[in-house]
C-alpha cells in the first residue's frame, strides 16, 4: 500500500506545531496545549500528496506544507470547553458560524465586522447560556467569525520561527489559510494559488469530518462518517469552493490507500470493515 509523503523534516514539523501552544490568559504559568495540532498535522499529510499529484514544484510544496500545518493558528490558545459551548449552541440555533455564511444571511454587516455583529445580535442569548461577554468569550467568538484578524495577529511571531527553520514565508500562504472562511481573498490570485487553497479546504474538511473527537468537542455531534465527509466535499464542488479535478484526485488517492493510515488516526486508531470497504471504493 502506498503511503502519503511530505517534505519538511520532523524537526521543522514539530517546531511549527508547538506554535499552537499558548499561555493560559488567566494563568500565564499554565500552557494551553494547542487543541488543533493533530488535526493540522493530519491535514498537511493529506494536502501534500494531492498537490504533488497535481504537479506543484518542490519549493512551493514545502511552503504549502508549512501553511497547512499552520492553517488553524487563528485558534491558538483555544479553550475547547468554551469554544464548544459557544459554537455548539450557535449551530443548534442555526446561526452562521463562518464569515461568508454570516454575510450571506446578514449582508448589511460591514466587511470584517462579523464577530462584532454576532455579539451585538446575540449578546442576550449568550448571557442566558451563561456566557458573559468577557475578553475570553469575545476572543473565542473571533476564532471563527473574526478569523482573518486573529490569524494575522497569531502569525506575526510565526514568521521569525519560519526564518529560523529555513522555510520561506510568502503572502499567499496566509491567503490560502483564509480561503475557507474568505474565498473572495483568492478571486484575483494566480490559478496555482487558488488550487492550493482548494486543496487545503478539501483535505481539512475530510480530516474534520472523519475526526470523532473534534466533531464532538466542537459541535457536540457524534455522526461523523466517511460518507458524510465525501458528501460534504461534493457540496463544496457544487459551490465551486473545490474543483472537480481536486475532488477526483482525492477520491483516487483514497482508493489507492494513500490516506488510509491518516484517516485511521483521525478515527482514533481503528476502522470498521465497512469503513475500509468505503475507502477502497469511494467514487468521484
Amino acid at each position: 500500500m502506498k503511503q502519503s509523503h511530505t517534505f519538511l523534516t520532523r524537526h521543522q514539523v514539530s517546531s511549527l506545531l508547538k506554535l499552537y501552544d499558548a499561555p493560559h490568559p488567566k494563568n500565564p504559568q499554565k500552557l494551553l496545549t494547542g487543541y488543533d495540532k493533530a488535526h493540522a498535522h493530519r491535514t498537511a499529510r493529506l494536502c501534500v500528496p494531492v498537490a504533488t499529484e497535481l504537479g506543484h514544484p518542490l519549493p512551493r510544496l514545502k511552503q504549502f506544507e508549512a501553511a497547512c500545518l499552520l492553517h488553524d493558528m487563528g485558534r491558538a490558545g483555544l479553550d475547547i470547553k468554551l469554544f464548544g459551548k459557544i459554537w455548539s449552541w450557535a449551530k443548534q440555533e442555526g446561526i452562521p458560524t463562518r464569515p461568508r455564511e454570516w454575510r450571506a444571511k446578514y449582508p448589511e454587516t460591514p466587511y470584517g465586522q462579523e464577530a462584532q455583529a454576532f455579539i451585538t445580535r446575540y449578546k442576550n442569548e449568550l448571557f442566558e447560556q451563561g456566557l458573559k461577554l468577557s475578553p475570553a468569550v469575545k476572543d473565542h467568538i473571533a476564532m471563527r467569525l473574526g478569523f482573518a484578524k486573529r490569524l494575522k495577529k497569531c502569525l506575526r511571531p510565526v514568521k521569525t520561527t519560519l526564518h529560523i527553520l529555513e522555510i520561506d514565508w510568502a503572502p499567499w500562504m496566509e491567503r490560502i489559510m483564509l480561503y475557507y472562511y474568505y474565498p473572495e481573498k483568492l478571486d484575483t490570485a494566480p490559478q496555482w494559488t487558488h488550487q492550493l487553497g482548494e486543496i487545503l479546504v478539501a483535505c481539512e474538511q475530510l480530516e474534520a469530518y472523519s475526526n470523532h473527537r473534534r466533531g464532538q468537542d466542537y459541535y457536540a455531534r457524534s455522526d461523523e462518517s466517511f460518507q458524510a465527509a465525501f458528501s460534504y466535499l461534493r457540496q463544496l464542488t457544487k459551490q465551486k469552493i473545490v474543483s472537480q479535478k481536486i475532488f477526483r484526485t482525492m477520491c483516487r488517492l483514497t482508493r489507492e490507500g494513500r490516506f488510509t493510515t491518516i484517516l485511521r488516526q483521525a478515527r482514533g486508531g481503528t476502522l470498521s470493515s465497512a469503513e475500509q470497504q468505503f475507502l477502497i471504493s469511494v467514487a468521484a
